[in-house]
């Protein structure tokens, strides 16, 4: 027989609070955590100043391909697909693995990588007269980007896949 208290788990009627905006008893979505927020910027932090390193060390001149770009494109969807296969086969996002993808995947590459300035080069090389290079490194920045992605994925999965078979 049940009791007739408030708190027994058969009566309980549903907690509202609708004076709220957003129920305090309910998890807070990812995207809404201040912790969240702290492993992006820590992340984009480090992106953006190993971009910015790069950028320096191999400036681009006018009209000529813009090889620092396109080598921090291409080789930041490469880590960033290894990355990402390497954290689904290890475990669930949760966790220091959800850290991890939010620091070094968001963070890191999403600051890292930039399409913001390949469209910048792209329009910059048809300014200086050279269309059909900004064309060609658009395309091959795309073409390449997504090649380099795939290969990270099927990289980290046969590494990862390995460790998980030998650590169990």
């Amino acid at each position: 027989m049940g009791s007739n208290r408030p708190d027994d788990v058969t009566k309980r009627s549903p907690d509202v609070h609708a004076e709220l905006p957003l129920d305090p008893d309910a998890p807070r979505p990812l995207h809404r955590t201040p912790s969240t927020w702290a492993w992006v910027f820590a992340g984009g932090f480090v992106g953006t100043g190993l971009r910015w390193f790069i950028e320096l060390a191999v400036p681009t001149v006018d009209g000529t391909w813009p090889w620092a770009t396109y080598v921090i494109n291409v080789g930041g969807a490469f880590i960033l697909g290894a990355l990402l296969e390497a954290l689904a086969v290890i475990g669930p996002d949760a966790g220091w693995w959800q850290r991890i993808r939010l620091f070094a995947g968001t963070g890191v590459c999403g600051a890292f990588t930039t399409y913001s300035t390949l469209a910048l080069e792209v329009s910059l090389l048809a300014r200086d007269g050279a269309p059909w290079l900004g064309v060609a490194y658009g395309l091959s920045s795309v073409i390449f980007g997504v090649g380099a992605a795939w290969a990270g994925i099927t990289s980290a999965g046969r590494v990862a896949n390995r460790w998980t078979d030998a650590v169990a």
